[in-house]
């Protein structure tokens, strides 16, 4: 994998950038639809290339660990073959999930055992089965074993757990360079910083991160419930000490404007599943505003979903049509608000690095910030 820089913004740390990997380039910043078990929700794969056009989508290795299973992906020949996606896929390690078992998992060091949502059989996930896993998904970008902490969270458990991160990731790396590839193309893996939203805590990750000297690293632990300020001052931190030849990706982040503030810092890739799981309950995100289309307001509003059309259901359908749709529990709704919010923030991130090439994105950015800030 390659990252070649573009450009940069004079008034922000915000870059433009081109990645390279055996499966076609990816210009950044870019936001990554989230496709958990090998799908984005609701959404054609066809839709998904033509209308959406993302360079890269994400998988998720506990969920596809559990279902389809890894030997199904593997008779596949990867999650590329078995979905039917010829671009680019990034894998989560599993973490992030693990977490969010709260109540159903024991963390150790040698790993950790969890109960599974679906059934509640027992599983065992370490580094090392974790890097093996991936390599049997056969994701383009794979990502380090780590403790993603909550928040609140103790200094002293943030420390200790940052520390059991690292360890993790040094037992991530040796165990990758002795498990041979699965497929014909190569994965690129990235490490992930921790810390909590302890700045001495932030700043001593991103340097252990950045001396592991990957192709790419990632910023994990934060859009779990801390004030928005509070990330943007953690990822400041952690921006001014990861290499800058080398990609940025902050996980699970998050609404339009966490996007636009975090590409001004310097971050370069992103993840959600906001736009598509709040499209499901019928939140759409728009450069003017977030619109509730179930409210009553929009009963006989015949104008298009979104004049700006960045995707065919935007002016095809009325907003009439869809807070009908929703009224009635009917399926197509669903999938129209997630092809509308997966639009928004594919053009919102388009945007963002055509204004940095050219040189004013800090006042795109300012303004489009103030418009998305408000209920419509």
């Amino acid at each position: 994998m390659t990252f070649d820089l573009k450009g940069k913004d004079t008034q922000s740390n915000a870059r433009a950038g081109v990645l390279t990997t055996d499966h076609g380039i990816i210009e950044t910043p870019i936001f990554m639809p989230v496709g958990t078990v090998g799908t984005v929700k609701g959404v054609h794969q066809r839709e998904l290339k033509e209308e959406v056009n993302p360079d890269i989508i994400l998988g998720n290795t506990y969920h596809l660990y559990l279902r389809p299973q890894i030997d199904v992906l593997e008779k596949a020949g990867g999650l590329h073959k078995f979905m039917n996606w010829d671009r680019n896929i990034l894998t989560d390690s599993g973490g992030y999930q693990v977490y969010s078992l709260s109540a159903n998992r024991k963390i150790k060091e040698e790993g950790v055992k969890f109960k599974s949502h679906i059934d509640g059989s027992y599983h065992f996930f370490t580094p090392e089965n974790v890097m093996e896993i991936q390599r049997s998904i056969g994701a383009d970008i794979i990502m380090a074993f780590d403790e993603c902490t909550p928040y609140p969270c103790d200094y002293n458990y943030a420390k200790r757990s940052m520390h059991m991160t690292h360890r993790w990731l040094d037992r991530c790396i040796s165990h990758l360079d002795k498990t041979p590839l699965k497929y014909d193309y190569s994965q690129a893996f990235f490490p992930i910083v921790q810390g909590s939203t302890y700045k001495d805590l932030r700043k001593q990750s991103a340097e252990y991160i950045a001396n592991a000297g990957a192709v790419g690293n990632a910023i994990g632990g934060l859009s779990v419930g801390e004030p928005a300020e509070e990330m943007y001052a953690m990822t400041e931190v952690v921006t001014a000490i990861l290499p800058e030849d080398k990609p940025r990706y902050l996980m699970g982040v998050g609404t339009p404007i966490n996007i636009l503030e975090n590409i001004a810092l310097g971050v370069d890739m992103f993840d959600c599943v906001m736009p598509t799981r709040n499209a499901r309950n019928g939140m759409l995100f728009t450069a003017h505003g977030t619109i509730n289309i179930k409210n009553l307001k929009w009963r006989e509003d015949f104008s298009p979903i979104d004049e700006m059309g960045m995707t065919f259901v935007d002016t095809e359908y009325s907003k009439a049509y869809l807070r009908h749709l929703f009224s009635v529990n009917e399926l197509l709704a669903k999938q129209i608000a997630t092809i509308h919010n997966l639009g928004f923030y594919m053009w919102m991130v388009r945007e963002a690095r055509k204004h940095i090439l050219a040189g004013d994105f800090r006042t795109w950015k300012d303004k489009l910030v103030k418009q998305m800030d408000k209920r419509l």
